[in-house]
């Protein structure tokens, strides 16, 4: 007869890897009505580095990008299927509730308000696996990253 098998509780050093790391942060200093060029010039280079289009996740804190507008003519069914499909680069607004975790997410710091902005952000650094890049203001965007950590 052989001894039971007893569980060892997993050591500090064996948790810590467990646990899924903290998505790095990048600012792109940008003004806020250049925050969207900044964003897609962001996209280009991703995509031009190897960064295949469905990883990458951009949310606009103001006006929706032009992409997102066009596409949302076509109906919200048509506009969210392309998001579950996952095979492209997606935009949304940043306070879309239905928008899922991509490994990059690109935010462009577009507008919004200083009220609500630290937690959609914080929210962005949830989704966002391995890369979030903010496209903006550095000063606001620093003090709003700082608010939301």
């Amino acid at each position: 007869m052989t001894p039971a098998a007893t569980a060892v509780p997993p050591t500090v050093p064996q948790q810590r890897a467990q646990e899924p790391a903290a998505a790095q942060i990048q600012l792109i200093p940008a003004p806020t009505d250049g925050a969207l060029d900044a964003a897609d010039e962001t996209v280009d280079l991703l995509l031009d580095t190897g960064r295949a289009p469905g990883e990458i996740l951009v949310l606009t804190t103001g006006d929706q990008h032009p992409w997102a507008a066009h596409e949302l003519t076509f109906g919200e069914a048509s506009y969210w299927a392309q998001h579950d499909a996952a095979d492209d680069v997606f935009y949304a607004g940043i306070s879309a509730e239905r928008t899922t975790g991509r490994p990059v997410v690109v935010v462009a710091v577009n507008g919004g308000s200083d009220d609500t902005l630290p937690r959609a952000l914080a929210g962005a650094l949830a989704h966002a696996g391995v890369l979030l890049i903010v496209c903006g203001d550095p000063t606001r965007a620093n003090s709003l990253l700082g608010a939301s950590a």
